[in-house]
Order: C-alpha cells, then structure tokens, then sequence
C-alpha cells in the first residue's frame, strides 16, 4: 500500500516538472516569437522613417518655379548686320533680351545694386533657351514672344518653402526681391511646373539647371557591359563546374576562391580596375567601358553562385533520362538541364546587376566620379553613373542640391524595386518545384 502511494506521488511530482516544463517552453516560444515581430517591426518601421524622410526632402524636385517673360527678339542684339549667320545667331546677347524683360516688368529698379538682384531672379537657363529657340526659328527675330523660363534656385528655394528671407536684408534674398516675387505672382507670372529638366538634362553647376539622364545613360551603358560580359561568363563557368569538371583539389580551390570573391568589399574590385584597366591596359578613364569590366569582375561570383544553386536544384532523373535515351553529355546539359536552370540563373543574373547598379565605389576609383555635362553616346565617352551622381550633388552646398539628391535617390531605389520585382515574377513563374 505504501509502495503504491509512493508510486502515485512520484508520478503526479513527474506529471507536474512535465507541465512545468511545457509551461517554460511554451512561454520561451511566445517569448521568442514577440521578439521576432518586434525585429520585423522595428526594421519596417526603420524602413518607413528613410522612405518618408528622403520623400519628403525630394518630392519638390519634381516641381520647379518658372517666370513669365515677355521678351522682344530685338534684332540689333542678335543680328545687328541681318546676316543670318548660325554662328553670329549662336554668339549674340540673349542675357540681354532677359535682362531688358526683366526691366520693363519692374520699371522703377533704377539702382545698379537692385538691377543685379532683378537680374538674378531667372536661371542662367533661360539666355541658353532663348537661344536654342532662335537657333531652331530665326524667324522668330524681330517679334515679341510670352516665354516661360526657369527661375533662380533661391527663387525656387523661397517659393517651395525651403528658405527664409532675411528681414535685415543681408541674406540671399532681400526684402526687394519678396516684393518682385510677390509681384510676379499677383500677375500670374510666377507659377510651378513639373521639372522636365530633371529627367532630360545632364548635370550643371546650376542646380535649377541639374538634371539625371546623362547618369541615367551613363548607368546603362555600364550596366550594358556588365550584363554582355558577366552573364555568358557566369553561366559557362557554372555549367562547367557542375556538370563537367572533376572532382580534385583543383576545382575545390576555385569554388573555394569564388565563394570568397561574393564577400570581397566592392572597393578592392575599384582597385583593381585601377591598376589593370587605367593603368595597364590605357582604357579611357571615366568611360562605361571600364565600369561595366570591374562590375563584371564584382557580379560575376553572385551569377556563378546563383546559376551552380539552380543547376543542382534540376533532378539527377533528367540527366539519366537524356542519356538513357541516347543523349550526349553537352546534349543533356544544354537541351534539358540548362532550360530548366534559367529561371534560377536569370533571377541571379538580375539581383547581382541590381546590386552593380548601386554601387559607388569601384566608379569612384576609376574616375567616373568626373563632372559630365554631355550626355553619353557610347561606351568610351566619359561618363557618370546614377550613384555617383547622387554623391556629388550630396557634396554640393546649394540647399537646392539637397531635394535633387533625395529626388534621384527615390528614382534610383524605384528601378532597383523594379529589378527586384522583375526577379521575383521570374523565379515564381518559371520555377518548377519537384
């Protein structure tokens, strides 16, 4: 009787350790899973505050402040002797048809001090566009046209609400200047438009003037080039280290040696395009050529990596089933294996040229860091890359350099959503699960 109550006591103390241990379990679990939602949490809301805090500093730059002009094509500032000639038409004083504008809208500026503050309320843009419009209509010479021009970066800073006026006077913009701008908005002569120049131009020491398409064209010859040459490389290498090459030391150094080579810093890549392509091949500097060779040297390990993980994810049965019926070794490889491959291999390819078109510093190292105003129209011609161009304007002090960086860093992140996005639809619809 004794016996069977000890029993019964040891297994109701077991049954209660047993519950007390589920209880500690289940409570690190719940534990461990609220500090997961936490981290994911957090990171999302890390994710929100730069999202709206660099939306909220660039979306004005999508918008710029234009001004009213009436200008008169007066022909003895353009073509005093009525020759017609392009380049007497392309020489002639077109900041002088803006200047005498400006003094017919505000007669009673007298003071050489307020002409020069009148003078500054339109970019130095606005002599460049006169002119192209003379250029391409010289019929246009001799009439009186209503022309919108851009105005200022100051003016379009104080109109956006980025800058305060000095009431003192002594600022950038003076208490006459307020009254102009005023002026020219109770006219209607003053009024925002969206930023063309932002998406046609190339860059300017003027930041009204600054645009990104010759970074734009810069990235995609670059990126032309990295995809041309890193790709077909990638994918050969994989093939062959998969489904050709022996099993010896040989070839576990190299994997060894390309495993390593995805964790290098991208700097050392910029380094060595430095020394092999400037310095010892003479390649131009700053050209997308150069660029695309040293983001191929960067991406290719990501691509080589990638395409081995899709050729191992294709069944063993596919290989027999080629060769059972009679299939050669490269038969089998490129007309069933590899087909079945590519998704995974592209969905790689696109997340390491996604990567490549972020990246800053191997550009810097081999001078693609250089102020490009033209825009490129090949390979070799000196260029910039969209990373680098937010980096230089990011080292500007023009306060409208600052809603212009934040303005290609959203363009910049929508095409690496876009890429991503494109890899994703890749791998779900051609992925095969087996």
């Amino acid at each position: 009787m004794n016996k069977s109550y000890l029993r019964d006591e040891n297994s109701a103390a077991r049954l209660l350790r047993i519950k007390a241990g589920l209880r500690r379990r289940y409570l690190v679990e719940k534990v461990f899973k609220s500090v997961g939602v936490v981290a994911i949490l957090s990171a999302l809301a890390m994710l929100a505050v730069l999202f709206i805090s660099i939306t909220g500093k660039g979306y004005s730059a999508f918008q710029q402040t234009f001004i009213r002009l009436d200008v008169k094509f007066d022909p003895s500032l353009i073509d005093p002797d009525q020759s017609g000639d392009a380049e007497v038409l392309s020489r002639a004083d077109y900041g002088g048809l803006v200047k005498k504008s400006l003094r017919e809208m505000f007669p009673e500026v007298k003071q050489r001090r307020q002409k020069k503050d009148l003078y500054s309320l339109a970019s130095s843009g606005a002599f460049f566009q006169l002119r192209e419009m003379v250029m391409a209509d010289p019929d246009l010479i001799g009439t009186e046209q209503r022309i919108w021009v851009p105005a200022d970066d100051d003016v379009d800073m104080l109109v956006k609400g980025h800058i305060q006026a000095d009431s003192e006077g002594s600022g950038r913009i003076k208490p006459h200047t307020i009254h102009w701008i005023n002026t020219l908005k109770e006219q209607g002569a003053l009024e925002m438009r969206f930023n063309r120049v932002l998406f046609t131009n190339g860059d300017s020491r003027e930041p009204e003037l600054a645009g990104i398409w010759g970074a734009v064209v810069g990235s995609f010859y670059t990126l032309l080039v990295t995809l041309l040459l890193s790709f077909p490389l990638g994918v050969a290498t994989a093939v062959y280290l998969e489904e050709f090459a022996p099993q010896n030391i040989w070839t576990d150094i190299i994997e060894v040696n390309i495993n390593n080579l995805a964790a290098v810093p991208s700097i050392v890549f910029g380094l060595l395009g430095l020394a092999v392509f400037l310095n010892f091949f003479g390649l131009p500097r700053s050209a997308p050529m150069v660029g695309g060779l040293v983001l191929t040297l960067m991406t290719l390990p990501t691509i080589i990596i990638a395409s081995r993980a899709s050729l191992k994810s294709v069944p063993p049965s596919i290989r027999e089933g080629a060769l059972g019926v009679g299939a050669s070794k490269m038969q089998a490889v490129t007309d069933h294996v590899l087909p079945l491959a590519m998704p995974g291999m592209l969905t790689g390819t696109i997340i390491g040229m996604a990567r490549a078109l972020g990246e800053t510093a191997p550009l810097l190292m081999i001078g693609m860091v250089a102020f490009i105003v033209d825009i490129p129209t090949g390979i070799f011609d000196k260029a910039t890359a969209l990373p680098v161009q937010i980096y230089l304007w990011a080292d500007s002090p023009e306060r409208a350099f600052v809603e212009r960086t934040s303005a290609a860093i959203i363009i910049l992140l929508a095409f690496l959503l876009v890429m991503n996005a494109v890899a994703v639809v890749l791998r779900k619809k051609f992925e095969r699960r087996w």
